[in-house]
């Protein structure tokens, strides 16, 4: 199924959970740390509350809903194991790189992690030449997801428009920041943390378009391949 006509002027790729297989690694670590502290969530907990946002938001709604304002130090604690794991566990979603090695239209990434987290990430898998300098996070910006902040500053250092941008997200509070930003946007659902998780959750009931293998992705995106659509490349 065609998306979009003509083809887009720019690709926004979250990375946790679309360009890197990291939600669930992220999940363990925090509910690992959280637990240290008295604090007990589950995964179901952590996708529905966490998944997508800034830590801002995160360290907000721990302190709304069990009363524990996670400081700097566990901050650091959280990063450091954090990244620890990423050397050992962590992948790029399969397909991926094949991708981004076919795509015509200008490509970057907006993401809610720190500069820090996202450039090693990106590293680890890599995926970092595919990008170069266009990686764009929310410390960036005033809001996070799912406000529109960090879509439209990506469209803004990008010299795209917004109205011809095409968001490639996983969470529901990126969907809704791409929405909000009056962008395109796509459901990513290959990551390993929305596993059997059924359909009509995935798409929201209908309202989005959904694919859980890259190599879909130009089946339902054509106009942006770089080889039948004649894109120049620099």
């Amino acid at each position: 199924m065609k998306l979009i006509s003509p083809a887009p002027e720019l690709i926004i790729f979250d990375c946790d959970g679309v360009l890197i297989d990291s939600e669930v690694i992220s999940a363990r670590v925090l509910i690992g740390a959280l637990a240290s502290v008295g604090v007990k969530v589950d995964t179901a907990h952590v996708q529905t509350h966490f998944l997508g946002r800034s830590w801002a938001k995160v360290a907000a709604e721990i302190r709304h809903s069990h009363g524990y304002l996670p400081g700097t130090d566990f901050e650091e604690r959280y990063r450091t194991e954090l990244l620890s794991r990423f050397e050992q566990e962590l992948d790029p979603t399969p397909g991926i790189k094949t991708l981004l090695g076919q795509l015509g239209p200008k490509t970057c990434v907006a993401t809610s992690s720190t500069p820090k987290r996202a450039l090693r990430s990106l590293e680890l898998t890599g995926l970092a030449g595919f990008f170069e300098a266009r990686v764009f996070t929310a410390s960036e910006v005033e809001r996070g997801k799912p406000a529109p902040d960090l879509f439209l500053h990506a469209a803004a250092k990008m010299d795209a428009n917004p109205a011809n941008c095409l968001v490639i997200e996983d969470s529901l509070p990126g969907i809704q920041a791409a929405r909000n930003a009056g962008m395109e946007v796509l459901r990513f659902t290959g990551g390993s943390h929305l596993r059997g998780i059924d359909d009509d959750t995935l798409t929201l009931g209908g309202t989005i378009r959904c694919f859980d293998k890259w190599d879909r992705f130009l089946e339902m995106v054509p106009q942006a391949d770089r080889q039948t659509n004649g894109w120049m490349t620099t």
